[in-house]
């Protein structure tokens, strides 16, 4: 099993020694999380708390994914990148395919698109995107990015997007995997179509095996079960060796470790990050590998 360690809300300028440290120790990639910004007044609509605001607050870190992505993986040789997830359809997928197909060339093949929906109505409010419309603008987003993978000339005319025969250069050249993240049917069913993996929102360990199972049938409706597939799963319950190595069998390939803000509490220094990630690593990694 492959391990990742969330960076989400850590500090930006502790991020390439943490990513150094990761490498060292073992994990396999790290994993951070996205918003554009955090409005003063927003509504109640976070679907994973019952409370239904989200744990950031306002001066919650959040750096973009691009420049980030591009430093660590300078400072880094075998540790992968990941967002979980990036909020797709607020942006232009022109330029998220040219970020991409860089990140993917500079980092000789070590970055993974994770793509969600959204959640947060005044981001896209803000942005003048329509909301209600954001699971399509997805779906149209993901084809536009990957026909802009392809070395050559390629148009796109659909319900968002319209474009006539145009060119990215350069183009990757490692191939780009696509996880795509979220909790309801709709987001499983969008990783069954168009992902390489799966990222979840947290879940209890006895709710895995159920999960992985309609994955493999949605896949397989789709005529994609026998391709390689990734599940990254954080468990909201104790992290023990044995689990993971439980659910590994029944088809989980990729446990987290918990985010440093939940571990440790928020403004931890970065000696006390390291600790956590190589406590991690000693406890689990080793163990389970």
């Amino acid at each position: 099993m492959r391990f990742w360690q969330p960076i989400t809300w850590a500090e930006t300028d502790q991020l390439i020694e943490i990513a150094r440290f990761a490498e060292e120790v073992g994990f396999y990639g790290v994993m951070t999380g996205d918003h554009a910004l955090y409005p003063q007044r927003m509504e109640a609509a976070y679907p994973y708390s019952s409370s239904g605001y989200p744990p950031q607050t306002a001066d919650s870190e959040y750096p973009d994914q691009w420049a980030l992505f591009g430093a660590m993986a300078a400072a880094t040789r075998t540790l992968r990148f990941t967002c979980g997830v990036y909020v797709l359809p607020l942006r232009n997928p022109i330029e998220v395919a040219k970020a991409c197909a860089t990140l993917d060339i500079l980092s000789e093949g070590r970055f993974i698109l994770g793509a969600g929906a959204g959640w947060m109505r005044e981001e896209f409010d803000i942005y003048g995107v329509d909301f209600k419309t954001r699971g399509k603008r997805l779906d149209e987003s993901l084809q536009v990015i990957q026909a802009l993978w392809k070395p050559e000339m390629v148009e796109f005319h659909g319900e968002f997007f319209d474009f006539p025969p145009i060119q990215l250069a350069p183009a990757p050249r490692h191939g780009i995997p696509i996880y795509i993240g979220g909790a309801n049917k709709l987001a499983l069913k969008r990783a069954a179509g168009f992902g390489d993996g799966w990222i979840g929102t947290g879940n209890h360990p006895d709710e895995v095996a159920g999960i992985i199972s309609e994955l493999q049938t949605l896949r397989a409706e789709v005529g994609r079960d026998d391709q390689p597939f990734d599940t990254l799963i954080g468990l909201t319950a104790s992290l023990e060796p044995e689990t993971f190595q439980r659910l590994a069998e029944t088809g989980m390939t990729s446990g987290l470790n918990m985010p440093f803000e939940y571990g440790l509490g928020r403004g931890s220094s970065l000696d006390q990050k390291k600790h956590f990630m190589e406590a991690f690593a000693e406890r689990i990694i080793r163990r389970v590998n």
